[in-house]
């Protein structure tokens, strides 16, 4: 295997390894709902021809068969054992709500009302999810790897046994969060639950500091006490520590925790199996009843997911499992066992979710590499963005840190935190739209497409002196920002075309200033996480500087996504959030933390003397602002696909008002796809291509040869119109198609996949 990879261009080390992403359905699945011969017959009628008549009626008959046989089709897909798991663990109350009154019905084309025809586009909607989307969730969307060996030439598939190596439930945050409230709110157990200072609460001789507050007197006892609170001991231990009577300390703690000053509960820090955390915090309760009667409610939860993971496939065995852990759940915490889904609603709603690893591994060789050009220029440009925006936010920090030093004499970071507001800063929203708006001026004008074109071809070697002479910069941003790891797919008839060099590459999206492969849902399923680490430490040799995070934030923050490649030697700083464990000697209090100017530089400075560059501490809120900041595209009507030597760096669009799409009105399901058909032919639009809506929580697939996929195009865009009568729906071509896919598994069946590269920045200094 190849342990170091550069871009052909310098300056971007590749990860030796790379997450291979794909459904844990063969893609071919998908191709079942377009009846042969349908569309062919539908094309007869043109603009021009009346859909009326005896050839309309024939047709109609036609449509009629080919719908009851879609029916059918999809009746069998719904009975699947695997598609039935996988809606359950998507949402197990549809299984009874939708997919079991569906295969109860008998289909026929004088049956199909409205309420079987929702029914079948229901399982089509997951099924193209669970077919052809690049999930990451569960057996139908498992984490695959693959590695870099550069002694080969092309794309090398292990299959392996069967499709998932081994399978994990976790429990959601939350779920334990809400437990660990409830357990401790045990009056007897009060005395064993370590207090702990609020993480922006500085504490100097004779006074307290809060951010935006004025001080607080602070007596000595106080004092003592308060910088003894630091989530490790329980009050039986201060007490001992102290000597002082429990009931002296208890009272000091319940002052402690009125002023503001400290927390006193149980805190579960953020980590992928929190209920084993709070095991071990229970455990070390030194009162035999109190320690049990929590032990013993924990349990019960355990078991309960202990019995979902064995019933892991089985969608009855499943489903009862899942009910009778919401059953205990709610018994136990008097608490709803799923969280309704709304906008401050993070992911993982129910009580436990699934992560997998796919047992087929991929090879990548040195004809995939030699053709990666064109990603190095556009990591380029994303380096740019991270460099222009981290002078933006330096600027404005730096204004936020005068003016604290100017009041105060000096500044901790939990303070300066405070002052930037929503982090990174109140005007950061702002800025990135407009540096966003930059990067595509400079790419318009380096692509000069012609006017009405729907394809460009160019050159690296063409374009490499404009993009030099545009973007071209060393990095100088944020640790993370050296990162950035884009999604690359392989457009080839299968994994020999490569090797043969019959293949183009297509960069899908470009996740800026992030290392998305060192997430939980990402490296808790790789067979051997120290080789991540290691690949880790070669980017930092050194310790990092990170912030605690939020165990969740909506949309898309939750445990799965969290940062899970963590050192011994890294530094945790808390914020507001205060996520870490504080067993750990380098988690943090930001108050604890100095700001200084050195040399023109911020600093943050540790209590251990260690020094870190400011802005490395604010390095995923910043991050959050430009990691989907990347795009060639602009919001014309049209944009052409790109293609620049082999690599496709972006695809053909269009953006469509959706009350203007008059398909969408038809009533009659056979006029409804005729017309549908006539639209796209005008418009020469691909069969296959994936839609984005405003009013959807995300892309989905439609084939303009199956009926019920243009039924769920034209709900999708009535749905937007009711909404926004002003609002476009997105359109891109879907590359690679459905009979484009190279992965396959040990029974020979394809799947789409992307292949998830991590790209490090080698023109600036590690932090």
């Amino acid at each position: 295997m190849s342990d170091n990879v550069f871009l052909p261009t310098g300056g971007w080390r590749l990860w030796s390894q790379f997450s291979l992403r794909g459904p844990g359905f063969p893609a071919a699945g998908v191709l079942r709902l377009a009846p042969d011969g349908l569309a062919a017959a539908a094309d007869k009628f043109d603009r021009g021809t009346p859909l009326s008549g005896v050839d309309w009626t024939a047709f109609e008959e036609e449509f009629g068969t080919a719908a009851v046989a879609t029916a059918l089709e999809l009746q069998d897909i719904a009975a699947r054992p695997d598609f039935r798991a996988a809606v359950a663990w998507q949402n197990r109350t549809v299984l009874g709500t939708g997919i079991k009154p569906f295969l109860d019905w008998t289909p026929t084309a004088a049956g199909r009302s409205s309420m079987p025809r929702q029914r079948e586009e229901l399982v089509a909607h997951y099924w193209q999810r669970f077919c052809v989307k690049n999930d990451t969730i569960g057996f139908f969307g498992p984490v695959g790897w693959g590695r870099w060996d550069l002694a080969r030439e092309g794309v090398t598939v292990d299959p392996g046994e069967g499709l998932i190596a081994e399978s994990t439930v976790y429990f959601s945050s939350w779920a334990i969060d809400t437990l660990a409230r409830v357990l401790g709110e045990d009056p007897a157990l009060r005395r064993w639950t370590p207090p702990r200072r609020v993480s922006f609460v500085r504490i100097t001789a004779d006074t307290v500091h809060l951010p935006g507050r004025p001080p607080q007197p602070i007596t000595p006892d106080q004092r003592e006490l308060l910088s003894r609170c630091d989530g490790t001991r329980s009050p039986v231990d201060l007490a001992a520590q102290l000597g002082r009577t429990e009931d002296e300390v208890l009272a000091g703690i319940e002052d402690l925790t009125k002023r503001r000053w400290a927390v006193w509960r149980l805190e579960v820090p953020t980590t992928a199996h929190p209920e084993q955390h709070l095991r071990s915090t229970m455990e070390r309760v030194g009162d035999p009843a109190v320690r049990d009667r929590a032990l013993a409610k924990l349990a019960v939860l355990e078991q309960a997911k202990q019995r979902i993971h064995h019933a892991y496939g089985d969608a009855d065995a499943l489903s009862a499992a899942m009910a009778a852990l919401e059953q205990d759940f709610a018994a136990l915490t008097e608490s709803a066992a799923v969280r309704a889904k709304n906008s401050r609603t993070a992911p993982c709603r129910s009580l436990v979710y699934s992560d997998c690893r796919r047992s087929a591994t991929a090879t990548l060789g040195s004809a995939v590499l030699a053709e990666l050009t064109p990603l190095a220029l556009c990591l380029t440009a994303a380096r740019w963005l991270t460099n222009r925006f981290a002078e933006s936010m330096t600027a404005r920090i730096r204004t936020a840190y005068e003016k604290l030093l100017a009041k105060h004499g000096r500044v901790d970071l939990g303070a300066l935190w405070f002052e930037c507001l929503p982090v990174p800063h109140p005007d950061s929203t702002a800025e990135i739209d407009r540096i966003q708006a930059e990067l595509r001026e400079r790419w318009t004008r380096i692509i000069n497409a012609p006017d009405g074109a729907r394809r460009i071809r160019l050159s690296s070697v063409d374009l490499k002196d404009q993009v030099e002479a545009a973007f071209g910069e060393p990095g100088d941003a944020w640790n993370i920002a050296r990162y950035v790891s884009p999604d690359v797919l392989i457009l080839a008839e299968d994994a020999d075309a490569v090797a043969r060099g019959e293949f183009e590459l297509v960069l899908g999206e470009l996740h800026v200033a992030m290392n998305t492969v060192g997430a939980s849902l990402f490296a808790m399923q790789h067979p051997d996480m120290a080789e991540l680490l290691a690949e880790t430490t070669m980017d930092f040799p050194g310790p990092r500087l990170m912030p605690m995070l939020p165990k969740e934030q909506p949309p898309r923050w939750s445990t799965r996504s969290r940062p899970a490649l963590v050192r011994p030697e890294d530094y945790f700083a808390g914020m507001v959030d205060y996520t870490a464990d504080p067993h750990n000697p380098r988690a943090l209090n930001s108050a604890d933390i100095e700001v200084l100017d050195r040399d023109g530089r911020l600093l943050a400075i540790l209590p251990d003397g260690a020094e870190f560059p400011l802005l490395d501490v604010f390095g995923n809120a910043l991050t959050n602002r430009v990691m989907d900041r990347f795009s060639l595209r602009t919001n014309a009507e049209h944009s052409p696909r790109i293609t620049v030597d082999r690599m496709i760096i972006a695809r053909e669009t269009w953006r469509f008002v959706a009350a203007k799409l008059e398909f969408t009105a038809e009533k009659s399901e056979a006029r409804r796809f005729v017309k549908a058909r006539q639209w796209r032919e005008e418009l020469d639009l691909p069969r296959y291509v994936f839609v984005t809506s405003p009013t959807e929580p995300r892309p989905f697939y439609v084939d303009f040869d199956s009926p019920v996929y243009v039924n769920i195009l034209a709900k999708a865009a009535r749905r937007l119109a009711r909404t926004d009568p002003d609002g476009r729906i997105t359109v891109s071509e879907m590359l690679p198609n459905p009979e484009q896919a190279w992965l396959t598994d040990d029974q020979g069946q394809r799947y789409t996949s992307e292949l998830r590269f991590v790209a490090v920045d080698q023109t600036g200094g590690a932090s």
